[in-house]
């Protein structure tokens, strides 16, 4: 039996916009204390904004260890609820927040003034995805101690943190000011406590 193409695309529309809200809604839940999660892969993350998240846990993604009120504190006004959005050199998906001045349309798979993003792989692949951001050739690493294992700064816009099988990586663009680590430090620090 075949189905109409217009009620086959209707259906379809259906889903898609039933998985996206699944999604949003989870970003903008209170931070899960759970630490039960799995190893994330490079290709699997870097397909779309709705596919799972890295660390495929029920309970854990990028949105799930930083709150609305942590992203507005460091960037130093208030922010919109976190959305999800790939981050390519992370090999994750990025829980993002946007001030009032951010520019629009807000696009959470690329880097925009006034916004925090916040991305958080576990697994064996977290140390490799830490290690190639640092070759790349944009990025001027400068040691950074008291964080994790290890930690550097890019040098223009993200603190980049090992902590176990994690890889944390925290960015703080406030709008009209230059990129400095203060809010990326204050996040971290309230992040690494529940990578555990």
């Amino acid at each position: 039996m075949r189905l109409d193409p217009k009620f086959r695309t209707g259906v379809i529309g259906v889903l898609a916009a039933l998985s996206a809200a699944a999604v949003l809604a989870g970003c903008s839940s209170s931070p899960a204390k759970s630490s039960s999660t799995t190893a994330s892969t490079p290709s699997a993350s870097n397909t779309s904004t709705s596919a799972a998240p890295a660390t495929t846990s029920l309970n854990f993604n990028s949105c799930s260890v930083v709150t609305q009120a942590e992203a507005a504190s460091a960037l130093g006004q208030s922010v919109t609820p976190g959305v999800l959005g790939t981050a390519t050199v992370e090999g994750g998906l990025a829980c993002v927040f946007y001030g009032p001045s951010a520019p629009s349309p807000t696009t959470p798979d690329t880097a925009q003034a006034d916004s925090v993003r916040v991305v958080v792989v576990k697994g064996s692949d977290a140390l490799t995805w830490y290690n190639n951001y640092k070759a790349s050739p944009a990025v001027h690493a400068q040691a950074i101690s008291g964080y994790g294992d290890q930690a550097y700064y890019d040098g223009y816009a993200s603190l980049n943190v090992m902590k176990g099988a994690y890889y944390l990586r925290v960015a703080v663009a406030p709008s009209g000011a230059p990129p400095n680590l203060t809010g990326e430090e204050q996040l971290a620090d309230n992040i690494l406590p529940k990578l555990q």
